[in-house]
């Protein structure tokens, strides 16, 4: 019997135990982490009237207090800029390492892949803190904290796509003989540039993130200015440096926004 020939009877209603399966996992195992932490509701609850105490001194900004942390933010945007740039120079390399397209010997790909997966595992934190103890507080600590960072994440999107592009032209070029390198330089680099461009600029706006809060562990930037301004309980002067990180921000997101629109 056809399809088309089918009653309604003959079509199965989808079981819904699989579903309520995975509801009750998800709840089991929210519970048990709620239970385990001793995260309780209760007393989030009871704690909002002290977070509206802490809105009340925060308000209003200190605006005088510009001046002085306009600084500490341009130190933040040039750690991003720094740790961006040499993050991503050193994810070209390895990149075409792990794809499993270019590299034809596997010992390779799979030492690759296990650095990248090792850097992005350690918390761009604790980068921060590691080498503020080596080479002491400030941005330089930050700078190579995020340079770590940013070889991870822009080497695991960069090896992706290599993966993903179209093996035709490398299919053609190999035919007619080309060496490794024109392989990549003509075949793969083409495909993957634009991609490449748009990782650069997203990790950058991940970055500026990062860069502010990178020192609450003494690695610099504006993020230093605001643990000070904590530890004195000027919440005054915190509300100004978290405004003031809010609209660099957004300024840079929409900016890298629109450069990646056109890229792509």
């Amino acid at each position: 019997m056809s399809s088309s020939e089918r009653g309604p009877d003959s079509l199965k209603k989808p079981s819904s135990l699989k579903p309520m399966l995975s509801i009750i996992l998800v709840l089991l195992l929210l519970g048990g982490s709620a239970y385990k932490t001793d995260a309780s509701l209760i007393e989030l609850i009871e704690g909002i009237p002290e977070m509206g105490k802490l809105f009340q001194d925060m308000y209003p900004p200190n605006w005088s207090y510009l001046s002085t942390i306009y600084e500490p933010m341009l130190e933040t945007i040039r750690m991003a800029i720094i740790g961006t740039v040499i993050g991503s120079l050193g994810a070209i390399p390895i990149s075409f390492l792990a794809a499993r397209n270019v590299t034809r010997v596997p010992v390779l790909g799979v030492i690759s892949r296990f650095i990248l997966n090792l850097v992005r595992t350690i918390p761009d934190l604790m980068f921060a803190g590691v080498f503020a103890a080596i080479v002491g507080y400030g941005a330089l600590a930050g700078a190579i904290a995020l340079a770590f960072f940013s070889f991870g994440l822009v080497s695991k999107l960069t090896y992706e796509s290599i993966e993903s592009i179209d093996p035709g032209p490398l299919e053609a070029m190999t035919a007619v003989g080309a060496n490794k390198l024109q392989w990549i330089h003509f075949g793969v680099v083409p495909q993957v540039m634009a991609q490449f461009a748009a990782y650069v600029l997203y990790t950058f706006e991940v970055n500026v993130r990062a860069a502010a809060i990178l020192g609450f562990v003494g690695a610099g930037g504006i993020g230093l200015i605001l643990q000070r301004s904590l530890d004195r309980l000027r919440y005054d002067q915190a509300s100004t440096i978290i405004l003031f990180t809010l609209v660099v921000v957004l300024l840079i997101d929409y900016v890298s926004t629109k450069l990646r629109e056109r890229l792509l």
